[in-house]
């Protein structure tokens, strides 16, 4: 019986290490990876990690969607699984992106805690949160 509980904590042990190696941090987020607080609202945030970015307002809602970074640009698209305008509202009029489904944004800085996108003249600051 003593023979079965060692194996069984040897088992767990390397099934705790493997899955502790195999986490990706970030996963394709790279250096976007984490949460970005806007300047100027307290209220508003964007969060990358693996490919799923979450754009939340804690006043307005959220909505989830995929992100590709690519060079200098960076690809948004959002789902709206129920249809709801408050979605659209969210992304397009809250957060001044254009449009729900197909948004490319430049990314004009990235670093550490600080990240700077635009499109068509008009542009968007985050910290890292």
């Amino acid at each position: 019986m003593a023979r079965y509980f060692k194996f069984l904590a040897i088992s767990c042990w390397l099934l705790a290490v493997g899955m502790l190696v195999s986490c990706q941090e970030g996963g394709e987020a790279g250096d976007l990876f984490g949460q970005w607080q806007q300047e100027g609202y307290g209220t508003r945030y964007v969060s990358f990690s693996g490919s799923v970015v979450w754009l939340k307002s804690t006043t307005d809602g959220s909505i989830f969607g995929n992100f590709q970074h690519r060079g200098d640009s960076l690809f948004l698209q959002f789902y709206s699984v129920e249809g709801l305008p408050a979605d659209t509202t969210l992304v397009e009029d809250i957060f001044g992106f254009r449009s729900l489904n197909d948004i490319r944004l430049k990314i004009d800085c990235l670093d550490d805690d600080m990240l700077v996108l635009s499109q068509e003249g008009r542009d968007w600051r985050f910290r890292k949160y």
